[in-house]
């Protein structure tokens, strides 16, 4: 098996471990992922309008989303704690879903990536969505949670082949 065809995460005997990256150099990487909620056109108008019993979605679910990117490494047992020097989450309406596209960006100088709290803001948003307003409508469905784009680091800058940089 070649270098980079192996789980960093495992040893030789099989064991996890946290990955050691005191020797790497600090560069400026940056990850996004993306994710969806799919809803009942009527669940998506009362987001919109602002008129959820719970309050505002919209502002809740971009502030859930920063703060879990921000606990990563206390959710995920093998992510190192990272001091993020940006975290951006928007969330933009798609009628055809019907339902809410969620993209969250996050950014760090550091010796690892940033793709695990890319994704962990892009879930917890849309998770956030589904509480707020599984009331009306509970048949929400969350979707399409993943990376699509990265820079910095070792294995360099890649951009999922169809994605266009939209929520």
């Amino acid at each position: 098996m070649a270098e980079g065809d192996r789980l960093t995460h495992i040893d030789a005997s099989g064991a996890a471990n946290m990955v050691d990256v005191a020797e790497k150099a600090d560069t400026s990487r940056t990850a996004t992922a993306i994710g969806s909620v799919s809803m009942k056109p009527e669940t998506l108008a009362m987001i919109l309008s602002g008129n959820a019993k719970k309050g505002d979605v919209l502002a809740t679910a971009r502030i859930a989303g920063i703060m879990a990117a921000k606990r990563t490494h206390e959710l995920i047992p093998l992510c190192h704690p990272l001091a993020l020097s940006k975290v951006t989450v928007e969330i933009d309406p798609d009628e055809t879903l019907p339902g809410l596209r969620v993209k969250a960006t996050t950014k760090v100088t550091g010796k690892t990536g940033v793709e695990m709290e890319a994704l962990t803001a892009a879930s917890v948003a849309c998770l956030t969505i589904y509480d707020m307003a599984k009331a009306v409508d509970r048949f929400m469905v969350l979707s399409g949670i993943q990376v699509v784009e990265k820079s910095g680091g070792q294995s360099g800058d890649w951009k999922a082949p169809d994605w266009n940089g939209a929520a």
